[in-house]
């Protein structure tokens, strides 16, 4: 059994102040794999006055000797990437291929597109040509508050700390109490890597503890968090009292338009996407919008794509899904599904249960449903599964509107060969990133999205000035050489 009781505070690890344990599940066994403490609005307050402390000098550190310190996290994490998978993999279920591949690399990559991005900051740059002794200055907004999820865990630790050190922030970071490992491990990088005390901190906890608590505070500047829409707007509503700045990269109901003249893998493609991380992706394309010619074939694809999708336990090698992460999700998933029965849409591959030859584990067949039609609750609600729902439609038209309607807006995706529908499409489809032909995103792009999403943009140039202040200064001298 692992047991990582303490936070790190102000460059150290501390017990907590009142001793809460909570067991970390592995899902794949339903058994604990760890323990760790649950702090108190106390702890936090402890951390936030280790970061506060650490602001001015931190604040005042040249970039150069900033980047530094995240460049010695990087070899931090090449030095113990392993063991860094090996934890996502135990406390919330990702195959151990996966996470190794997929799941643990997200620190090198944001990190490396961080510092690419860092370096084209100007600090301080002219207004323009028209204002010659006018300066803008991009300043850090001082003490951070990140809250990050279990589903894709180092991933936004990455897209919160890394930025926020950068930018010159100190920060107290709270991980979900699901995964809270990996972050423990991405506190031993900071200390190793020489982060000075205080400018990161760590305090495992709750939504209704340090959660509540960071969000509140009045010495914390900011909160950036990622989850629920639900919790998001909890966060909001406590922010607002003290003015803070708040962030949100919330849930999403993607929807994923296949023509009829799409390539041949394009319904495939879209079902394994929604099957990865097990459904458990906040951008999964969990509606499918079909073109009503290609329909009936599509439907055939999908499920026979569906049924081919492997289940095992995260520790086993090899392509296929693990476990959702907990018994309270697996519950919510088998209503969804129970739902889409019900309400008469119909099934086509999975169904309710544990898959075929298990009796333990959050494990959840692949499951499509065919025919659903818009407004039935598992074309509404964010499934959060390896659910995926099918509609069909009849022109462009209509299928911007199905998309559309939802209070969501994070990814939407398009699958067409005829390249101005193409453009059509990803300037219609309200969301912040569309993604088509199965083309990924680029280096440094922001993610986040609108509406009931959030309107986070986390990532390059973007990600790094979430965590920046802007001032206007004028009668700047400027025959100054050093500016």
């Amino acid at each position: 059994m692992i047991e990582k009781r303490d936070f790190y505070i102000g460059g150290r690890w501390v017990a907590p102040v009142q001793a809460k344990d909570h067991p970390v599940i592995d899902p794949s066994t339903e058994e604990a794999c760890a323990i760790i403490s649950l702090g108190t609005a106390t702890d936090a307050d402890h951390a936030v006055a280790a970061a506060k402390a650490a602001f001015p000098a931190w604040a005042a550190t040249p970039p150069a000797e900033r980047r530094a310190v995240v460049e010695r996290i990087l070899a931090e994490y090449e030095r113990r990437k392993d063991e860094l998978a090996a934890a996502i993999s135990l406390e919330m279920g990702a195959p151990i291929d996966m996470s190794r591949d997929s799941q643990a690399p997200c620190l090198p990559w944001h990190l490396k597109n961080f510092l690419t991005a860092f370096d084209d900051i100007e600090w301080v740059r002219p207004l323009g040509p028209h204002a010659p002794n006018d300066r803008i200055a991009l300043e850090p907004i001082g003490v951070v508050g990140l809250i990050t999820p279990w589903n894709w865990p180092m991933n936004q630790i990455a897209l919160k700390v890394i930025p926020a050190l950068l930018a010159g922030c100190t920060c107290v970071l709270k991980p979900s109490e699901e995964s809270p490992l990996n972050a423990m491990i991405f506190a031993e990088f900071c200390h190793d890597a020489g982060v000075p005390p205080g400018v990161f901190n760590l305090v495992n906890g709750d939504g209704m503890g340090v959660g509540a608590r960071l969000s509140e505070h009045p010495d914390v500047e900011m909160i950036s968090f990622t989850g629920s829409t639900r919790a998001g707007r909890a966060i909001s509503k406590a922010a607002a009292e003290t003015l803070k700045r708040v962030t949100l990269e919330l849930g999403g109901k993607g929807a994923n338009l296949i023509f009829a003249d799409a390539d041949e893998n394009a319904v495939k493609r879209g079902v394994l996407h929604l099957m990865n991380n097990s459904g458990q992706s906040c951008n999964a394309p969990s509606r499918m919008l079909v073109e009503r010619s290609y329909y009936d074939q599509a439907v055939e694809i999908a499920a026979e794509v569906a049924k081919g999708v492997k289940v095992a336990p995260a520790s086993e090698h090899g392509r296929h899904i693990g476990p959702v992460v907990n018994k309270r999700q697996w519950d919510q998933i088998q209503g969804f599904i129970q739902k889409g029965i019900d309400e008469g849409a119909r099934l086509v591959a999975g169904g309710l249960g544990l898959p075929e030859g298990m009796n333990k584990g959050y494990f959840v067949r692949p499951t499509v449903f065919a025919d659903v039609i818009p407004g039935m609750t598992i074309e509404k609600e964010e499934i959060f599964g390896p659910v995926l729902a099918i509609i069909p439609f009849e022109d462009e038209e209509e299928a911007v509107r199905i998309a559309n309607d939802t209070p969501y807006g994070l990814t939407n995706y398009v699958q067409t060969q005829d390249g101005p529908r193409r453009n059509r499409l990803a300037l219609s489809l309200k969301s912040g990133m569309v993604e088509m032909n199965g083309k990924s995103r680029g280096a440094g792009s922001p993610f986040g999205g609108v509406k009931a999403s959030g309107r986070a943009r986390e990532g390059g140039h973007w990600g790094i000035e979430e965590f920046l202040e802007v001032k206007a200064i004028s009668g700047w001298d400027s025959a100054l050489a050093a500016e």
